[in-house]
């Protein structure tokens, strides 16, 4: 094997196969360097082979070891931070835009599926549970807002207690919003699977190839351990994982501690029980729970999150907790699985994308919204290095604030202010 295994988890234990693909040993060429081999290097990798580029990426683990390989599988509507921000920055128009970039990121996410015949256990239908009046009355303001204002008519407001249960089984809501047009996958599948395109596509995989310094100019030269790679263009996407490769990006985003249990098997009929129709849930607080089944009728429950670079101490039995909170009847059951890993997020809550300088090029902090942005966001890269940079000037206006702090203090700043959310979480 040529690179440091995945982490332990669930998705680990079910992937459908588990490629290998070779390091860097030497000099390497190509029109575009990408670094960072999940989501959305990927899909940017993707989509330049598909204009006839040669590309490289460089991953420094695995395939899918970071977030896309770790993350709840749920595809959301939207960006985190709503879109009243959006207009409040860029007006009703642009916000229309980036909100039908979005819509175009469940849409390349279902097509790659069909096209690349990528066994992820794709399902669509989805529902947000409201545990407070507060969260309906939020829920029924975003889907007069989504059908008016972006037409968007894939929700369906439920706003009795004993209508939940059409969805899921439990005492936690008193009301909630349906979403069809959102799901879940199977993320380290989906990895993997576009991973296998790529590489059918032309792209030259490295896996277990750090990126340690990059040599800027007309023609990049990006070095690792063993080799280095020579490109006219470079794609940083190593997100929550980049580190300080490239300083001037650094300090937009925050890697968070995210984690999530999948249970022992459920039996079909238990599993069925607790989640209608095999839709994805979660609930309206800011830090959220969020769960489904899986295949195998299993309960994936994610929550928590951590500001430290540290597991939470006993994370079995705290998970537990938060799960028994929501299905109070599942008090014999165990996990058999605990994981995390990080994701970045943004100041505001929104994807971070731009270029520096003339050729390179970077897509980061996804704050949540990473499985159905991604896509996407590779996409817009690959056409501004196309030449048509319209989609990635547009989100390049985005205001991105500088965390507080600089390197060492800006994960206990963001951690205490943090504690105003969870304060009023619970409220």
């Amino acid at each position: 094997m040529s690179a440091e295994p995945h982490e332990d988890s669930y998705y680990v234990a079910s992937a459908n196969d588990d490629p290998d693909y070779p390091r860097l040993d030497g000099d390497a060429a190509a029109q575009v360097c990408v670094i960072g081999g999940g989501y959305t290097g990927l899909s940017a990798a993707l989509s330049l082979a598909e204009r006839g580029m040669s590309v490289v990426v460089l991953e420094a683990k695995r395939v899918g070891w970071g977030a896309s390989g770790r993350n709840g599988g749920q595809i959301c509507t939207g960006f985190s931070s709503g879109n009243t921000k959006l207009e409040t920055w860029l007006g009703r128009d642009d916000a229309r835009k980036l909100f039908d970039l979005t819509e175009e990121g469940k849409a390349i996410i279902r097509e790659r599926v069909a096209r690349h015949r990528i066994d992820c256990d794709l399902t669509w239908g989805y529902f947000h549970g409201a545990g407070k009046q507060r969260h309906l009355k939020e829920l029924r303001a975003d889907r007069e807002s989504l059908a008016r204002d972006y037409g968007y008519g894939h929700t369906r407001l439920v706003e009795r207690a004993q209508d939940v249960r059409d969805y899921v089984e439990t005492p936690a809501y008193l009301g909630g919003l349906y979403d069809g047009g959102a799901g879940h996958l199977h993320p380290l599948n989906y990895c993997l699977g576009l991973a296998r395109a790529a590489e059918a596509a032309g792209v030259k995989i490295f896996e277990g190839t750090e990126a340690v310094a990059i040599e800027q100019g007309a023609k990049l030269r990006i070095r690792s351990h063993r080799g280095q790679v020579s490109a006219d263009f470079l794609v940083l996407a190593g997100n929550a994982y980049l580190g300080g490769l490239e300083p001037r990006i650094q300090g937009k985003v925050m890697p968070v501690g995210t984690y999530i249990a999948a249970t022992q098997p459920l039996g079909e009929n238990r599993a069925k029980s607790l989640i209608k129709n095999d839709i994805a849930v979660a609930d309206c607080n800011f830090v959220l729970n969020y769960y489904r089944l899986s295949r195998d009728h299993r309960l994936l429950f994610g929550g928590r999150v951590s500001y430290s670079n540290l597991m939470p101490s006993n994370l079995p039995e705290a998970m537990r907790r938060k799960m028994l909170q929501v299905f109070p009847g599942l008090s014999d059951i165990c996990f058999d699985y605990t994981w995390g890993g990080f994701v970045a997020i943004t100041m505001e809550r929104t994807p971070h994308l731009g270029r520096l300088g003339t050729n390179v090029y970077f897509a980061q902090g996804f704050s949540g919204q990473g499985v159905a942005f991604t896509g996407i966001a590779g996409k817009i890269l690959a056409e501004a290095i196309a030449g048509q940079a319209g989609r990635l000037d547009l989100l390049a206006r985005l205001p991105h604030t500088t965390f507080p702090g600089g390197r060492l203090f800006r994960t206990p700043t963001l951690a205490l202010g943090m504690l105003w959310y969870r304060i009023r979480d619970m409220l």
